[in-house]
Order: structure tokens, then sequence, then C-alpha cells
């Protein structure tokens, strides 16, 4: 019974740092995805609206127009990402 609690112990502490590594690697590819999809969404309201590339655009003009959900800001808002940045900012 030791050796069979021994061997679980062993697995387990092999398996929760990779578990770890691969949520943080979920989350940071998720972000990558949400400022792109932010960027392009400012980009349509560019085009759309006849602005210049360097005009400024905020999340509320972007939720106002219906470019983003509420969820979709509230995720932009946690992770602290920035309109028209990249991801590497």
């Amino acid at each position: 019974m030791a050796v069979v609690l021994f061997i679980i112990s062993l697995l387990i502490l092999i398996v929760i740092p990779n578990v770890s590594k691969q949520r943080g690697r979920a989350l940071s590819i998720n972000d990558q995805a949400l400022q792109t999809e932010l960027n392009s969404q400012v980009e349509l309201y560019r085009n759309e609206h006849n602005l210049g590339e360097d005009s400024s655009v905020t999340l509320d003009e972007l939720k106002k127009d219906g470019y983003l959900s509420n969820s979709q800001i509230r995720q932009i808002q946690k992770e602290h990402l920035k309109v028209g940045g990249n991801i590497d900012d």
C-alpha cells in the first residue's frame, strides 16, 4: 500500500508542474487572440468612421457602436490590454 501511495505521489509531482505550465501558455495564447481581435475591431471602427490610423479609439466607443461586447471589454480590462497595442507592450 505504501509503494502504491509513493508511486501516485510521484506521478502527481510530475503532472502538476506540467499542467500549470500548459495553463499559463493557454492564457498567453488567449491574451494574444484577444489583443488581435481588439486591434481588428479598432481598425474596422476607424475604417467605417473614416478616421486616420493615428486617431484614438476608446473601449466605450467600441462598446457603444457594438464592436465589442461587455464580456470582451471586461476581459480586456482584466488583462490590461491596450486599444491598438501589441501583446508585447
